[in-house]
């Protein structure tokens, strides 16, 4: 039985929800300081890349809707197959300017699917 594509993007907003909360009231110092968090992190941006990976296969569509998905799917290899190792300070950045946008648009087409 197939997902519904809905649990993908939710998946993606928890997530990401979850690293905004782990980040909140720290700055990049702090961050890179703190492996307990940058390990959390990590963890969910694995996810996230995972659902978008998923949902990629599974609805083209609504796939196609998301900015820089195949950027997002290519960070989550980075971190799990470590082809690279990810500077703390590379993670924070993304933290912090690019997945305020990936929320929006991850809500819109939950309302979208409702």
């Amino acid at each position: 039985m197939q997902r519904d594509p809905r649990a993908f993007l939710w998946d993606v907003r928890e997530a990401a929800l979850a690293i905004q909360t782990f980040t909140t009231g720290l700055d990049v110092t702090a961050y890179a300081t703190n492996q307990l968090v940058q390990a959390a992190v990590e963890r969910k941006f694995e996810v996230i890349g995972e659902a978008l990976n998923q949902l990629s296969k599974l609805d083209a569509s609504i796939a196609a809707q998301l900015p820089d998905l195949p950027q997002i799917v290519a960070f989550r290899n980075q971190l799990i197959h470590g082809y690279a190792t990810v500077n703390p300070s590379t993670v924070w950045t993304i933290a912090q300017s690019s997945l305020p946008s990936l929320i929006t648009v991850v809500q819109a087409l939950l309302g979208e699917q409702a």
